[in-house]
């Protein structure tokens, strides 16, 4: 779908090294490959990694089933998000908790009209592991990384039916 502004979401987990960067890439993929208009990005709810790339465990992980994400850089979730996303995308409830929190702050400092943003688990619609936590891989082993790529393949086809249904209602409409 084309339009004068593209739809925006952001993956957001704890650090932006591992499971956040990992759906960024692979929900892209799947917008893309559904010629969906949609700008996709990560962060992190804590400061812990600024500006470094995805954990190499992740990289490797990901190259093998196609995704590339030595491109990316990680960063941390900040208030003006909300105004630039329509759509931010938790990992876990501790992650969707911490957004929430923000989300308060957005409001008080920019005020109700300005935020456009919702925000939701990246598993919200997957039928496989529906509002399941994408678990962190970071201290455990190899089986962990296969996992999130797993639920982000699951749960990214599940937001581009959402997407899709949501484009389609809108020129429905117009």
């Amino acid at each position: 779908m084309s339009s004068k502004t593209p739809y925006k979401g952001l993956c957001v987990c704890l650090g932006n090294i591992c499971r956040s960067p990992t759906a960024e890439v692979v929900l892209r993929y799947f917008c893309d490959k559904h010629q969906l208009d949609i700008v996709i990005d990560s962060a992190g709810t804590s400061n812990y990694h600024p500006g470094k790339a995805p954990d190499e465990r992740s990289q490797k992980h990901a190259l093998k089933r196609g995704y590339d994400l030595s491109a990316l850089h990680a960063r941390q979730l900040k208030l003006q998000d909300f105004i630039e996303f329509d759509l931010i995308l938790a990992m876990d409830h501790e992650n969707l908790s911490n957004i929430q929190d923000l989300f308060a702050q957005a409001h008080v400092e920019y005020g109700v009209s300005q935020i456009r943003t919702k925000i939701a688990l990246m598993s919200e619609y997957d039928q496989t592991y529906l509002k399941q936590a994408v678990p962190d891989p970071y201290y455990g082993g190899v089986d962990g990384f296969e996992r999130v790529l797993d639920q982000c393949e699951s749960s990214s086809l599940a937001w581009v039916n959402i997407f899709t249904q949501q484009f389609k209602q809108q020129i429905d409409v117009k």
